[in-house]
């Protein structure tokens, strides 16, 4: 891609495609320290007060530079650079980082160890890249006193309070609220399917483990979803175009969403899987379209909890566990409660956490 220029106009030309640049889009984008703020990268004029009729006196281009004279006295310098980074109007820091598929054969996934200035280390982005790539990833040796998992979260972020608190503390106990709180084994779901917007996604804390079951498992909705498009389009085509309710009742509150059980993004790539079949409850449909619905809905179970996808792991005391609860289902065996404690922490953070301390790292550290 490069910059043209023509009779005081500015042209991208991608080879394939050549165009004129608005001349008012450029002058929105000026930036010296009169018209941008250098700490914040807000504007210091309100572009909707300029004149419409703005044009280009005159225009060269400098080494990676366009040097640019409107018609309203404004003279200035833009980053050639920039200006291709927003013609092709991609995220080139999150969207860039591609998901890997992956099954029950998955075995090297790199673990991290929590140490002091943690957060703003090269490492953490490294583990934030790791986790857009996998949907999860293990932190290791993080403190386990004072509710730290509180403080993780909101050094990456902030926590996304729920009717559950600011944390949930994940253990047996009696008269539970939710089959988290007991020790039977939990098949794969996501969490809070009724919610709007779902969570997106989800700290677990080990704080003690004295069992020998209650092993974390995982599943790649991804992956899946994926499969299942190839194997069965007519199955993936109704799941992701019948809306079901989800509803969750507690004693001060009832929560209820309606949601696709694979949910796309406009262009129909993979967004979101929402999945706990205790708590969904299909619409009136035609019997035709039931039958195909609630056949697509068996199967996709069934893939769910096949050992084909669906890996098993420990976590030990100190051991975090951050995952995309868009994109994983996760589940734990059962455990007998006789035999010890076992206690994790968990709380939620939304993806604007993740996207923007993994844009500042980036920046910080210029990679």
């Amino acid at each position: 891609m490069k910059i043209e220029l023509n009779d005081n106009k500015v042209y991208f030309n991608n080879g394939s495609l050549k165009k004129e640049i608005h001349p008012f889009w450029l002058r929105e984008r000026v930036d010296g320290e009169e018209f941008l703020d250098k700490g914040t990268q807000q504007r210091l004029f309100d572009p909707t007060s300029l004149d419409n009729e703005i044009c280009i006196n005159k225009v060269n281009i400098k080494e990676e530079y366009l040097e640019i004279d409107f018609n309203d006295g404004v003279k200035s310098k833009i980053d050639i650079n920039k200006l291709a980074v927003e013609y092709y109007n991609e995220d080139i820091v999150i969207k860039s980082i591609p998901k890997i598929k992956w099954d029950s054969t998955l075995k090297e996934v790199k673990n991290f160890k929590y140490k002091d200035n943690f957060f703003e280390s090269e490492e953490m982005h490294d583990l934030l890249v790791s986790f857009y790539k996998y949907g999860f990833v293990i932190i290791k040796n993080i403190p386990t006193d004072n509710n730290f998992i509180v403080k993780f979260a909101n050094s990456i972020g902030s926590v996304r309070r729920t009717n559950f608190g600011e944390f949930f503390n994940v253990k047996s106990k009696s008269d539970p609220n939710d089959l988290a709180y007991t020790s039977l084994g939990l098949a794969p779901h996501t969490d809070n399917p009724y919610r709007n917007p779902v969570p997106c996604i989800q700290l677990l804390h080990c704080i003690e483990s004295e069992v020998s079951g209650g092993l974390s498992t995982l599943v790649d909705g991804y992956t899946v979803t994926e499969d299942l498009k190839s194997e069965n389009p007519n199955f993936y085509k109704i799941l992701s175009e019948v809306k079901v309710r989800f509803k969750f009742i507690d004693k001060d509150v009832v929560l209820e969403d309606w949601s696709e059980l694979i949910k796309l993004n406009d262009d129909k790539t993979f967004k979101q899987v929402r999945f706990s079949p205790r708590l969904d409850y299909v619409p009136m449909l035609d019997k035709e379209k039931l039958d195909l619905y609630y056949k697509a809905r068996k199967k996709l179970s069934k893939m769910y909890n096949s050992d084909k996808y669906r890996i098993e792991f420990k976590l030990v005391p100190k051991d975090l566990m951050m995952m995309d609860n868009y994109r994983l289902l996760h589940g734990r065996t059962a455990y007998e409660a006789k035999e010890g404690n076992r206690f994790l922490q968990g709380c939620y953070i939304d993806y604007d956490s993740t996207e923007g301390k993994l844009r500042h790292l980036k920046r910080k550290f210029n990679l």
